[in-house]
């Protein structure tokens, strides 16, 4: 009897896995393109949310009004301790541009989607002494983190038909990749240098390939999601959030995919365009990572009470939701994917060495290798997409090797998701900020509360 239900349980995941993986790969090979728009036909604002950078928020204000000298950069300091309002004081005081949007203790350090909505507050109180301002649909608001540097070709990208240009697009979520990618680490051993290569080029390969993926996937549902670092949103978009709810950003973990949950659900399309990109820092350590992906996952926990809402609503098509649940259930499934493939790992192995090969017979065989390939499969053709989409300079012996990696790297879902349901259950919500990898953080110097 539990033979039979374990067998029917991890077939019916395994099979949806792949077919899901599949979905998403095709969607992206077939991504439409799309050409730029007008960057002058629309008012740009940048968000950056701030608590202690100053490390690296100097250079990203100079590197945005390089690119973008039309776009305000609104800078929150959330109640930082060392020099980011300075410095962003600095630049304020000769470019008219650059705002900065203080937080004190004890309304500060609540949460990025408070900070949020701090800047969002600034923006219309600028607005309205602005007699010149323009109609809020032709206001575009983006957020970037404070070590994120857009592409040069980002506004120009959003500004045309694959996000804006079309008028029934409230809001947009461009690729993210990166920055640290390559990076030499002098002075490591080399397995310090292998492990860091390792989660950087997982982090850059899933970010490029499988998100851009779902993303892809969830242009043709209708059902594209926010991911923070990169989104771009209608200023009226905000200001319908606003008055139905009090504020455009809520207090799940994930504010980002939350706010575009509104967004559709408002009937407001969404776009992914990876045409362009964000760049931001790959987390190099992994107590750092499982503690970020606990974060998200327990986002997803918490925004699976949007799901009735979005079944009952006319603006989501049942593609759509279908896809929404898939998605905040895919750390679930990814379990009893693994989780399937250790079992029957464990089983070939332990037969192999009790009996030899062949009492295991050919159709028990066929069996364990058909789990094996349809297991490891969904996770093994994003090194080859990787290397053909993206790094084209790698070899296809390392596009193939870096494919059964993924495997390896989304093995970190058997910590974070046990992790974030326990934090769930315990109504635990709070977290602090990532810390940057210049920080040089040891295991018990990590700030995040678990």
């Amino acid at each position: 009897m539990w033979n039979v239900l374990y067998a029917a349980v991890t077939l019916t995941a395994v099979l949806s896995f792949a077919s899901y993986a599949t979905l998403i790969a095709i969607a992206f090979l077939r991504r439409p393109i799309h050409p730029d728009g007008d960057v002058d036909a629309f008012e740009w604002h940048l968000f950056v949310p701030c608590r202690d950078e100053e490390a690296v928020i100097g250079q990203t204000i100079q590197d945005a009004r390089r690119k973008f000298p039309s776009a305000h950069v609104w800078v929150i300091d959330d109640a930082s301790t060392d020099g980011t309002a300075a410095i962003v004081l600095s630049w304020s005081e000769h470019d008219p541009h650059v705002h900065l949007v203080a937080r004190t203790l004890p309304d500060a350090r609540t949460g990025k989607g408070d900070a949020l909505n701090a800047a969002y507050r600034a923006l219309r109180a600028w607005r309205r002494a602005d007699s010149s301002a323009v109609n809020a649909d032709r206001v575009v608001v983006g957020i970037v983190d404070a070590d994120g540097r857009l592409a040069e070709n980002t506004l120009a990208a959003i500004a045309g038909q694959a996000a804006f240009g079309r008028d029934e697009v409230g809001a947009a979520q461009i690729t993210v990749r990166m920055s640290n990618l390559g990076q030499q680490y002098p002075g490591t051993s080399w397995v310090v240098r292998s492990w860091r290569w390792f989660l950087v080029c997982m982090q850059d390969l899933e970010f490029r390939t499988i998100v851009a993926g779902m993303q892809s996937l969830r242009a043709r549902t209708g059902t594209v999601g926010m991911g923070g670092n990169g989104q771009f949103s209608r200023l009226r978009v905000l200001d319908e959030l606003d008055r139905a709810f009090g504020s455009p950003w809520h207090g799940s973990l994930l504010e980002d995919y939350e706010m575009g949950v509104h967004v559709l659900l408002r009937g407001w399309q969404s776009a992914h365009v990876h045409s362009t990109f964000v760049s931001q820092e790959a987390v190099e350590d992994l107590p750092r990572l499982l503690t970020q992906r606990t974060r998200w996952a327990q986002g997803n926990i918490q925004c699976l009470t949007y799901l009735p809402r979005m079944r009952r609503s006319l603006h989501v098509s049942p593609p759509g939701v279908m896809e929404s649940a898939y998605y905040l259930l895919l750390p679930y499934t990814q379990i009893v994917v693994i989780c399937a493939w250790i079992i029957q790992f464990g089983f070939v192995v332990t037969a192999l060495c009790a009996r030899g090969l062949a009492p295991l017979g050919v159709a028990d065989l066929l069996t364990q290798l058909s789990m094996f390939v349809v297991g490891i499969i969904p996770f093994a053709i994003w090194g080859p997409i990787y290397k053909s989409q993206c790094e084209r300079g790698l070899s296809w012996p390392a596009a193939l090797g870096i494919g059964l990696l993924v495997f390896v790297y989304t093995s970190y879902v058997l910590i974070t998701t046990p992790r974030a349901m326990l934090r769930a259950v315990r109504g635990k919500t709070t977290w602090s900020k990532t810390r940057r990898n210049a920080e040089n953080l040891t295991i018990g110097g990590i700030a995040h509360e678990v």
